[in-house]
């Protein structure tokens, strides 16, 4: 299984954090609580045929 740790910034406490994404799967939107704030996040990303990531972590 590829994965992909992205960091990115809460958009609820502004804390820098970082999620692991399973790049085996294509297209995933998903809510995963911040690890400091404990608020939840909606985060989406896909993964284009060149391998790039789409990626959107926000309220």
């Amino acid at each position: 299984m590829d994965q992909y740790e992205q960091f990115f910034d809460c958009p609820h406490c502004g804390q820098s954090i970082s999620v692991l994404l399973d790049l085996s799967v294509p297209v995933q939107e998903y809510i995963e609580d911040c690890e400091v704030c404990c608020r939840p996040i909606e985060i989406k990303y896909q993964v284009g045929e060149d391998g790039e990531i789409e990626f959107k972590g926000g309220q």
